[in-house]
């Protein structure tokens, strides 16, 4: 039988230490998942009742099928309130999760073999859904030295005649790092001088530890940006399989942007009615939710910090991770970790990240992170 050349590509491979991950639980063992960064996992779960009263009002709004390629327009106008007035529900998209935001927008900008500027460390996603959506993925770099800022001057330096988008993490996973005022302004004028769209991923949006709101690329001199966003992080529903792209920029662009994603959104229909009629409730009833949380990963941060108090490294300023730079083989370390402590983290070369680092989530139950975090850096 014969399979696409694609398919020979994806076909999973187990690496060692999925393996290892993979035998200790078949064993039995207690495996400190330090990865996956799931809120729910902790007990931050979105309020049951009122979760249970919101889904029955949206079974029945959602028994009779009107589906709209855009979305919902009740769901639309409550991420546009949001916005704080920035964005109207006529310029956004629902979809089902950022991953496939990424690959709606990957496949409107780019035909195959052109390329998508991201950054590094980069998302390990990336190289699947870029290889889906037929197009090439470059890098821009993060400075550690600099605290992952971004280096500006080797981004635009990475611009070709293939380049398509550049995408924008902020706060970034898997380093923290939050663009600031300046280098918004600075990224924006270069999208403009190269009139390139930019992705800007914002699911950590409302987790900041050390500024009272995020710069958003949307709000400079970009000429196209879509912003990408949704329920997963923000008020812990990943299962509800909820995102958005908020279209902002110059009109034609907009527009032209719009029908383009509104064809493709049409062809699919992928959104769950359900989940859609649902989503306005979660969000305009969320709020005391997500203050909570905050505090919860806040509390979780600070714990993580302390046990990490005589190492150097960059400190997160949002997000649910922590980059660590090690001395000696970083895939040995983490081997060696899950092997002896029964604790998941990921190497640094997962993220395309130069040099020896150990990534994982400060996200854990509150009572084992200091000995959890301890025990890692007793490795390090």
């Amino acid at each position: 039988m014969i399979f696409s050349d694609l398919a020979k590509e994806l076909t999973a491979t187990n690496n060692r230490l999925y393996g290892l991950n993979h035998s200790l639980r078949a064993e039995g063992k207690d495996v400190v998942d330090l990865v996956s960064g799931n809120l729910s996992n902790y007990g931050a779960l979105y309020p049951s009742d009122t979760l249970q009263e919101i889904l029955t009002r949206a079974i029945h709004e959602a028994r009779v099928y009107k589906p709209d390629s855009f979305g919902q327009r009740v769901a639309r106008e409550a991420i546009a309130e949001s916005y704080a007035s920035t964005v109207s529900s006529d310029q956004i998209l629902l979809t089902p999760g950022t991953s496939l935001s990424y690959w709606y927008c990957f496949k409107m900008l780019a035909e195959a073999g052109e390329e998508i500027l991201c950054p590094r460390p980069s998302y390990p996603l990336f190289d699947y859904i870029a290889k889906i959506a037929g197009v090439k993925i470059a890098y821009y770099d993060l400075l550690e030295s600099r605290n992952w800022e971004i280096d500006l001057l080797m981004l635009e330096k990475q611009i070709n005649p293939r380049t398509r988008a550049i995408v924008l993490i902020s706060p970034h996973n898997p380093t923290g790092a939050v663009i600031n005022e300046e280098q918004i302004e600075r990224l924006g004028e270069l999208a403009m001088r190269h009139e390139l769209p930019m992705i800007s991923d914002e699911v950590f949006s409302h987790f900041l530890y050390e500024r009272n709101h995020l710069p958003r690329i949307a709000s400079s001199k970009a000429p196209l940006v879509f912003t990408l966003n949704g329920l997963s992080k923000n008020y812990a529903l990943p299962g509800m399989k909820v995102g958005w792209i908020a279209v902002t920029g110059r009109k034609s662009l907009v527009q032209n942007s719009l029908r383009t994603l509104e064809m493709i959104s049409d062809t699919f229909l992928p959104v769950n009615e359900i989940a859609q009629f649902a989503t306005a409730d979660i969000i305009k009833r969320g709020d005391s939710f997500i203050n909570k949380q905050v505090e919860f990963v806040r509390a979780c941060r600070l714990k993580a910090l302390s046990s990490l108090d005589n190492l150097s490294f960059v400190r997160p300023q949002g997000g649910f991770y922590i980059t660590l730079p090690i001395g000696g083989d970083e895939e040995e370390v983490a081997l060696k970790l899950l092997e002896k402590e029964h604790i998941l983290v990921h190497p640094g070369y997962f993220y395309e990240m130069e040099g020896s680092h150990l990534v994982m989530t400060f996200i854990f139950d509150s009572e084992r992170i200091a000995h959890v975090f301890d025990c890692i850096r007793n490795y390090i």
